[in-house]
């Protein structure tokens, strides 16, 4: 991929928050509008976001300035277009006005370049049609606000080639984000076919007295830890934007209720009142009413939609969960959800609900009952929308591997959580590296957080407080084990193992980046155990680890004050190895990574050893470990190749015998 000018299509608050992320990546970028205010409130939104940034110490002045010189604003189309590899359109959602900018475009829009539509909903097949160039166009779906959000839909149209799919994919990797293919064509795609009827759903029981408003929405927020219930989601969304996507799209169930805010203008928080009064500002959501509401008649349409998708081959069930928890920041996706509860009660709850209510949306999959047919429920049966028997599935972890260089890349894909560590993400990191371990194609191991906010933040204490039992004092004891016995296994892993703080790193995160041999943090970023400021103390090794990286005397103000420090005082204090400029991170991780990587393996597994173990002994035991992996390395092979190669004057090539 060779993009050196990226185009942006109106500078709204999605033009220009797109812009701001491609220019943030390095991009060129050219925002073009239809007036000289419209750009002047684009740049100014830039601005604010990048001041914003600076003062959290994520960026400095210098490189705050410099991404904006990298943004370029124009009335002029040919100007904007000219030259551009990729054209983003992001100008509001009328399908012919959308048709008529890109009319313009391809007047002056080199052949290879492609075209993009950031549209939430419109068919990309027919504005691909539209063009010159239905094969090089694409949706490009991001989320409000784009410098936040972390999700992009890739879709595919009807005549989009696999090319133009991979290099958007490509693409919205380059700035930061997290690609979803969309492969086919669909109302909604995957996030708002999902989510439009969901929300609408709720509405519809708030309108039928099947319960309030308040108790729909405290039982999916302290019952099923959704950051929002559905009905202030509703609100924050605009309740505006629902009612034209009941119009726009026919998978949404038509709502009496919804339509009266609509016409009274009673649009959620914009305006200050929706469903609820927003002016004091957000709204109070009693806890006690938690349970109070069957939240089955909400989780199953998901669950049935999702599994629709599936059939169509839209998208996978891990691809469906990974665009509900990024572009939605759900705690679980739906099809992870419908296997927990079992897809025979699913598809109960389904038909009851298509029974009551007869919306279309509603219609029991044809796929869900073909599983319940088969005797695939869930995790209970093994096999359900995701297959559990064998194959050890991880939720919670992506794995990326680059055989050609022998490196692994673990990343805590829980965003949407600040990828907090939960006890079922512990069981996925034992579980990685004790596969990772006889990978013979694996040599070095990369761990990181998803998304560009966190590393990891730590425990998942908001997930673990549904639970009351969860911090009883004999629980809580069993936790610190699991996670001090997870971390030590790290420890001990018989590879390298490379932290790439890319984010916060607080808590359990931060020990985390402690058990690891080697951490990359990137400027920006922070550390530190912060457990105190909760009266709580490290658990899963921090206090044990700390000290013997930066002594006790700075572990002690770090722990007792839980200060949070940046990556240039983490660097000087010795707490990582070094502190890299954003633009720069992944590229200094992946040389370490490949360094490392060439390496001779036994000998780097034994020098690992000697160093953890040896540490706290009297230095003639350690020395008397030394002198026996010293004896062991001298008959491998890779010694005699070291050797051959040294006077030979050439690189060795080390096989691990």
């Amino acid at each position: 991929m060779n993009v050196k000018k990226v185009c942006i299509l109106g500078a709204g608050a999605m033009g220009h928050g797109i812009a701001q992320v491609c220019a943030t990546a390095g991009y060129e970028v050219w925002v073009k509008d239809v007036k000289q205010e419209f750009l002047d409130r684009g740049r100014a939104g830039i601005e604010k976001n990048l001041q914003r940034a600076v003062s959290k110490g994520k960026l400095t002045e210098e490189k705050a300035k410099e991404i904006l010189s990298r943004v370029h604003f124009t009335l002029d189309m040919e100007e904007a277009v000219k030259d551009a590899e990729l054209v983003i359109e992001a100008v509001p959602e009328i399908m012919d006005l959308k048709k008529q900018v890109f009319a313009e475009v391809q007047q002056y829009a080199k052949p290879e370049c492609i075209f993009a539509s950031n549209t939430s909903g419109l068919s990309i097949t027919e504005l691909g049609n539209s063009t010159d160039r239905p094969e090089k166009f694409l949706g490009l779906h991001f989320f409000n606000p784009p410098p936040v959000m972390q999700l992009v839909e890739v879709i595919k149209g009807e005549k989009t080639s696999d090319e133009t799919i991979k290099f958007g994919v490509e693409f919205v990797k380059s700035i930061g984000k997290t690609p979803v293919v969309v492969k086919k064509d669909i109302a909604g795609f995957i996030v708002n076919r999902i989510l439009v009827p969901y929300l609408v759903l709720a509405i519809d029981d708030v309108e039928k007295g099947v319960a309030t408003k308040e108790e729909i929405d405290a039982t999916m927020m302290y019952k099923y830890s959704f950051p929002m219930g559905p009905i202030e989601l509703s609100d924050f969304v605009g309740l505006d934007i629902l009612y034209h996507a009941g119009q726009q799209w026919d998978i949404v169930p038509p709502s009496k209720l919804l339509a009266e805010k609509y016409e009274a203008k009673e649009l959620g928080m914009k305006t200050g009142k929706g469903f609820y009064d927003w002016s004091a500002g957000r709204p109070k959501i009693p806890q006690e009413l938690a349970g109070k509401y069957d939240a089955l008649r909400l989780i199953a349409p998901m669950v049935n939609i999702a599994a629709d998708i599936v059939a169509m081959d839209v998208a996978d069930p891990k691809d469906i969960d990974t665009a509900m928890k990024l572009g939605t920041n759900m705690p679980k996706g739906p099809c992870e959800l419908g296997d927990e509860i079992g897809l025979d009660v699913i598809l109960a709850k389904v038909e009851e609900l298509y029974k009551e209510k007869g919306f279309e949306i509603l219609k029991p999959s044809e796929y869900l009952k073909k599983l319940v047919s088969e005797g695939k429920l869930g995790e209970k049966s093994g096999e359900g929308l995701y297959k559990y028997s064998g194959e050890f599935v991880f939720k919670n972890l992506t794995i990326e591997k680059d055989t050609e260089n022998r490196i692994a890349k673990v990343i805590i894909n829980r965003p949407q959580r600040l990828n907090a560590l939960s006890p079922e993400t512990l069981d996925e990191l034992f579980e990685v590296f004790k596969q990772l371990e006889k990978d013979d194609e694996v040599r070095v191991v990369v761990i990181t957080g998803a998304g560009d906010k966190a590393f990891s933040a730590g425990f998942d204490l908001q997930t673990a407080m549904q639970d009351p039992s969860a911090l009883a004092p004999a629980n809580s004891m069993m936790l610190a084990a699991k996670g001090q016995w997870v971390f030590t296994q790290i420890e001990r892993f018989p590879k390298p193992v490379i932290a790439a703080i890319n984010g916060y790193a607080f808590g359990g995160g931060c020990e985390l980046a402690m058990a690891c041999d080697f951490r990359i943090m990137k400027k920006g970023a922070k550390i530190g155990l912060t457990e105190l400021s909760l009266a709580l103390i490290p658990g899963w090794g921090g206090t044990q680890r700390l000290p013997k990286l930066v002594g006790i005397a700075k572990a002690k103000e770090m722990i007792m004050l839980a200060k949070r420090i940046d990556a240039d005082e983490a660097e000087r204090i010795g707490l990582v190895n070094k502190a890299v400029e954003p633009e720069k991170f992944e590229e200094e991780v992946m040389a370490l990574a490949k360094q490392l990587a060439e390496g001779p393996p036994i000998s780097l597994r034994v020098a690992k050893y000697a160093i953890n173990f040896g540490y706290e002994l009297p230095a003639e035991i350690g020395q008397v470990i030394e002198a026996s992996y010293f004896g062991i390395v001298t008959s491998t092979q890779d010694v005699m190749e070291g050797v051959s190669a040294f006077f030979q004057r050439r690189k060795p090539e080390f096989k691990g015998k």
